[in-house]
């Protein structure tokens, strides 16, 4: 079997955990024996880390696979894909990786199984260098459920860094076929929302700190919007640990979203936490792109497994970027084409991500 498995090198590009989703997802919808060698090697601490581990064990287990070299630290894994099946499976870091990067790394899977699933993730929910759980619900759904597929996420408790002890549940029907998508007209600015969130040991005033900060920062580039975010505090059953953070939704005329998101951590002021958000959202609504760069990268794989031309315009395109669409080229035979786009005011990055999708049919149902 060896001479077929396709071969991956988990040290270019981006380097990390992503080329390990995009990838071991693939291999999963397509049935495609797979090894990922130097995974992780750019990184401070190389190989498998326990969010990246749970994401392949729950990957194995949607589908009765084999996956050899399956422990922490590992810099090398093969795996072989059964027929993924759908039913309800639990995946916990145990730590506070981020449950929105093992959602990252199942949906694709669950999207072509044979039948409905419910996914128990657990971790963080709001964690450094991935989505939070909000931005998931609030923009990434919204707009991922345009490639022809629903799903619910209802978040359980919400677990933070260091310990995590978050838990969404996820539960997802399958389909034929995904449809393309085309995310091209930016259209303009409706309305601006959002919610600052304390938790624990933390007060409500720090929320509202957040917000008004990011209000007045957001007012100084847009004066004439209803601008509405929410300071909260999250209620103690609800809520695993202390935490804080904050997200911020741009919604345009067109149906297009994009955010600004910032967390608070011990030592760094309310009022920066806010400010940093707005900056984000603002510089992500300053390209005039209608996905912003959170976004981007994470269309990719579906793009490349939709049936049909599906079309994105988007500002700079980032590293985890380019990153998907190796991979997704090297293992689908999607063909992406990115091009800047001539319409734009030339001082402008924007750019046009075009993909001929592969137009996977599921061969479960």
């Amino acid at each position: 079997m060896d001479g077929d498995r396709v071969e991956i090198d988990g040290g270019i590009m981006e380097g990390g955990g992503q080329i390990l989703r995009v990838s071991t997802a693939l291999s999963c919808v397509l049935g495609l024996p797979l090894r990922v060698r130097r995974i992780r090697a750019g990184r401070s601490q190389p190989g498998l880390r326990p969010q990246h581990l749970s994401g392949l064990e729950i990957v194995r287990d949607l589908c009765d696979g084999k996956l050899n070299g399956g422990e922490i630290g590992s810099t090398e894994i093969t795996f072989t894909p059964g027929k993924i099946k759908g039913g309800t499976h639990i995946a916990d870091t145990k730590t506070a990786g981020s449950v929105c990067l093992l959602m990252q790394v199942a949906m694709p899977c669950v999207l072509f199984a044979a039948s409905p699933s419910e996914l128990h993730l657990k971790g963080g929910t709001n964690a450094e260098m991935a989505p939070q759980i909000d931005y998931t619900v609030m923009v990434f759904k919204p707009i991922v459920e345009k490639f022809n597929f629903t799903f619910d996420c209802d978040i359980k408790r919400r677990g933070y860094y260091p310990q995590g002890g978050g838990e969404v549940v996820v539960q997802m029907s399958p389909v034929k076929e995904l449809s393309p998508i085309n995310l091209t007209e930016r259209g303009t600015v409706t309305k601006i929302y959002g919610r600052a969130f304390v938790a624990g040991a933390l007060p409500i005033k720090l929320a509202k700190d957040m917000s008004a900060a990011a209000v007045r920062c957001i007012r100084r580039e847009i004066r004439d919007l209803y601008i509405n975010i929410q300071p909260v505090r999250e209620p103690d059953d609800k809520a695993v640990g202390t935490g804080s953070g904050i997200i911020i939704v741009a919604e345009t005329s067109t149906g297009c979203l994009l955010a600004g998101s910032s967390l608070g951590k011990r030592g760094k002021n309310s009022d920066k936490v806010g400010i940093e958000a707005a900056e984000r959202l603002l510089q992500n609504l300053k390209h005039g792109g209608t996905v912003d760069d959170s976004l981007q990268d994470q269309l990719i794989i579906f793009m490349a497994l939709a049936k049909g031309v599906s079309r994105v315009k988007s500002g700079p395109i980032t590293l985890h970027t380019q990153t998907a669409i190796h991979f997704a080229e090297q293992l689908t035979k999607a063909k992406f084409n990115v091009t800047k786009s001539e319409e734009e005011n030339p001082s402008n990055d924007t750019y046009i991500i075009e993909c001929q999708g592969m137009g996977m049919i599921n061969p479960n149902l």
